[in-house]
C-alpha cells in the first residue's frame, strides 16, 4: 500500500457568486485536468438544473436551438452516443452523429482539416476518438463519465465533501478521470489494481498534487479489501476495454480476487454504494451487488444524459442556473 497523502479534506467555501462567474462558454472539453474546483461544480450545477427543470418541472428549454453537433465516433459507443444525440435534440440542437468510415478521417484530409470545416457548419465537434475536442471517450481520458458519476453521488449523498471513492480494478481513462477531479470535490479516492495495471505515472504525480492542495487522501494499493475498507463507494469498470480483447484470458487471470461482492462491501461504510459505467461483465461485480438497492448503476447512466446536456450548454451559451447551487 502506498498512501500518497492524507488528512481530513479542506472545506474550500464556494458561493453563487463565484461559480456564477466561472467562464465556461467557448472552453474546449479535453480533460478534467484542465478544469478548477469551481468550474467542475458549475457544470454539475448547471446539469442538475436542467435534470429539474425539464424532468421535474416539465419545462421546454430550447438553449441549442438552431445549434448542431458534430458527433464523430471512432470507437463504438451505447451511452455516449444515446446521451449526446438526445440530449442535445431536447436542447432543440441538430445533432450529426458520424464514424470515421463516413468522413475517412485523416485519409482523404488531414484531421486538423476536417475539424475546422466541421466547426464552420457546427457549434462544435464531440469526438469519441484519440485527439478530441469535447471528449466522449480517450484512450487517456473519460471525462463526461466522471461528471455523471458525481452527479449520482451528489444527489444520493446530499453532499460530495468527504466522501471516500474506492476503485477496484484496472488503471484506466475512467480511473484516470477520477483521479483529475476527486480532490477538487473534497473527494478522497483509494485505488486497487493488480502490479501492472496501476494508472499512469504522471496522472498519480498530478493526482498526488491536488491531494496535497485540496487536503484529500489519495491511497494506492494491490489489496482491494484495502481499499475498500471504510469507503464510501465503490466503482469498477471492464477489465477488458476495446482493444484488448486479445489479452482477455491474462488480464482475467491478473484481476482474480477483484470481483466486488457483498463480502467487498462488508468492510465499507454502512451507506456503501456501488458505481459501474457499464457495460458489466459479471466477473467484475456480481449480481447480488449489481442489483441491489445499493446499486447506482443506473441512476448513474441517466446522468450521461443530463451532464452531457449541461457540459453543452455551458460549452454553448452563457446560460445561468435558475435553481438553488446544489450542495458540494
Amino acid at each position: 500500500m502506498l498512501s500518497l497523502s492524507g488528512g481530513q479534506a479542506r472545506s474550500f467555501s464556494t458561493g453563487t457568486a463565484a461559480l456564477g462567474s466561472a467562464k465556461l462558454k467557448g472552453r474546449s472539453f479535453l480533460t478534467l485536468k484542465d478544469f478548477g474546483s469551481d468550474e467542475i461544480k458549475k457544470l454539475l450545477w448547471v446539469s442538475a438544473d436542467l435534470k429539474h427543470r425539464i424532468k421535474q418541472n416539465n419545462e421546454h428549454l430550447p438553449l441549442l436551438q438552431g445549434k448542431s453537433i458534430a458527433m464523430i465516433f471512432e470507437k463504438r459507443s451505447t451511452r455516449t452516443r444515446m446521451s449526446t444525440e438526445t440530449g442535445f435534440a431536447l436542447l432543440g440542437g441538430h445533432p450529426c452523429f458520424l464514424t470515421s468510415q463516413d468522413i475517412h478521417l485523416g485519409v482523404n484530409e488531414s484531421s486538423t482539416d476536417t475539424a475546422n470545416v466541421q466547426s464552420q457548419h457546427t457549434g462544435g465537434p464531440c469526438e469519441r476518438r484519440f485527439s478530441p475536442i469535447i471528449n466522449g471517450l480517450s484512450d487517456m481520458y473519460h471525462p463526461i463519465q466522471i461528471l455523471a458519476d458525481f452527479l449520482t453521488l451528489q444527489e444520493h449523498y446530499g453532499s460530495l465533501h468527504g466522501l471516500t471513492v474506492s476503485w477496484i480494478g484496472d488503471g484506466n481513462n475512467v480511473l484516470h478521470s477520477f483521479m483529475m477531479t476527486a480532490a477538487k470535490l473534497g473527494v478522497h479516492l483509494k485505488i486497487a489494481t493488480p502490479k501492472g495495471y496501476e494508472p499512469e505515472k504522471s496522472v498519480i504525480q498530478e493526482a498526488q498534487r491536488l491531494s496535497e492542495k485540496y487536503g484529500t487522501q489519495l491511497v494506492l494499493t494491490t489489496d482491494p479489501m484495502e481499499a475498500a475498507h471504510d469507503s464510501n463507494v465503490l466503482v469498477t469498470d471492464t477489465w477488458v476495454s476495446m482493444g484488448q480483447e486479445e489479452e482477455k484470458k491474462k488480464r482475467l487471470a491478473d484481476f482474480d480476487g477483484y470481483q466486488i461482492t457483498m463480502q467487498t462491501g462488508s468492510v465499507a461504510k454502512p451507506d456503501w454504494t456501488f458505481l459501474h459505467c457499464l457495460p458489466r461483465k459479471t466477473e467484475e461485480v456480481d449480481d447480488q451487488v449489481f442489483y441491489s438497492s445499493r446499486s447506482l448503476v443506473f441512476p448513474e447512466a441517466e446522468n450521461r444524459k443530463w451532464t452531457i446536456m449541461g457540459l453543452m450548454v455551458s460549452l454553448l451559451t452563457d446560460y445561468t442556473p435558475k435553481m438553488p447551487m446544489i450542495k458540494f
